[in-house]
């Protein structure tokens, strides 16, 4: 997930990550990721100036990641149906196999923690922008209802994390056919039906 960063920057950041699944924002402090990276102080303050700046670069890096494996395999080329479903079965595999980084981004997406210049820098090339265009295309199409497609990616997406969060409680077992209806129930209430009333 860090390999774009250097050794010390991923350790620091890996480490940050584990201790903000396990413990609250105000407990994970800059001695204590020292500690559990065996990275010194002195060493992280070289390419972090404070706790702040860690966190939004882990934020920014788990976002940009979360993108990459969400749109892994998208092609343009494809059926509209086809890349729908391509891109909500990555989110659903993302979520289940970086569990951790999921719900650190779903906890701090509102986070007044995360600056406003770290928020602007990730979701201008955020995976939901594709998925937005995607969403236009097929209004366009007359294959969706005609809505803001970014407001119905966001519905869909609400729909997921809530699946997603049911796994996690040990609610939902997350068979492929579970997630292929979820998949399939966001594709038909998008979808424009001709009324006879």
């Amino acid at each position: 997930m860090f390999e774009n960063y250097n050794k010390v920057e991923a350790a620091v950041l890996e480490t940050t990550l584990r201790l903000l699944s396990e413990k609250e924002l105000q407990a994970t402090s800059m001695s204590l990721i020292s500690k559990e990276s065996g990275i010194s102080t002195g060493s992280i303050y070289h390419y972090f100036d404070s706790k702040e700046a860690i966190i939004n670069e882990l934020y920014k890096g788990m976002v940009r990641f979360h993108s990459e494996q969400v749109l892994k395999g998208f092609s343009s080329k494809e059926s509209l149906r086809d890349s729908f479903q391509l891109i909500w079965k990555n989110f659903i595999q993302f979520g289940i196999k970086y569990s951790k980084a999921f719900q650190v981004i779903e906890q701090y997406s509102f986070s007044p923690y995360i600056t406003e210049e770290a928020k602007k820098e990730i979701y201008e090339s955020v995976w939901c922008t594709e998925a937005a265009k995607l969403y236009s295309k097929a209004m366009e199409q007359k294959i969706f209802i005609e809505f803001n497609p970014k407001l119905m990616v966001q519905m869909h997406y609400g729909s997921m994390v809530y699946l997603l969060k049911s796994y996690f409680q040990g609610s939902t077992e997350l068979t492929d056919k579970v997630v292929q209806t979820a998949i399939n129930a966001c594709w038909n209430a998008a979808l424009k039906v001709e009324s006879n009333l």
